[in-house]
């Protein structure tokens, strides 16, 4: 047993472990990676709280703030608005698309980077595939329209939609006996 821990005090002993030691040389240890790298995250939280930590005070930066956190909601809301509109009101949505595929290409350019610069994000490159849908939309508009006109005749409140004349088949067919069997079985246990 002494020859036994000598080798292993000699690799483990003193608070030592040669493998792991010989294994760091190799491979990063991860613990100690992980610690530095929440050292740079703390650092880096403190330079941001530096930048914020300046007071502003006035009515005019509480607006500037107020009028920064405005555009996002706005868009969002707005396009389920669209999306509300075009199923409550599909003539008039679709006028208004009318009008929005009359907007030059160079001028959607623009609107995209504006966005995209605003929002971070990459610039629109597929403005003209939102073009292309736009004009399919409108080629759809008068199917659409006389779809909603189908519709409205069908409602409950619009005269003659349930035609209330006697009918000779529906007559005939409501007179003339038919086999039901199981009318006839009924009829055979009441007896």
């Amino acid at each position: 047993m002494g020859l036994i821990e000598r080798i292993f005090g000699s690799i483990f002993g003193n608070g030592r472990n040669v493998i792991v030691e010989t294994a760091q040389v190799f491979r990063e240890n991860a613990e100690g990676a992980a610690v530095r790298q929440a050292d740079i995250k703390q650092q880096s939280m403190r330079q941001f709280a530096s930048e914020f930590a300046v007071q502003r005070h006035g009515g005019f930066n509480r607006f500037m703030d107020a009028l920064n956190r405005l555009p996002r909601p706005l868009l969002a809301f707005g396009t389920i608005g669209l999306f509300v509109v075009a199923m409550a009101d599909p003539v008039w949505f679709s006028t208004r698309m009318q009008g929005i595929s009359l907007v030059p290409d160079p001028l959607w350019w623009l609107m995209g980077a504006i966005v995209s610069f605003y929002f971070g994000a990459r610039h629109q490159a597929h403005s003209q595939d939102f073009q292309r849908s736009i004009a399919q939309t409108l080629a759809r508009v008068p199917t659409v329209v006389e779809n909603t006109r189908a519709l409205r005749a069908l409602r409950a409140d619009t005269p003659q939609v349930a035609q209330s004349a006697p009918s000779a088949d529906l007559t005939l067919g409501a007179l003339a006996p038919t086999d039901n069997p199981a009318l006839v079985d009924w009829q055979s246990s009441q007896r």
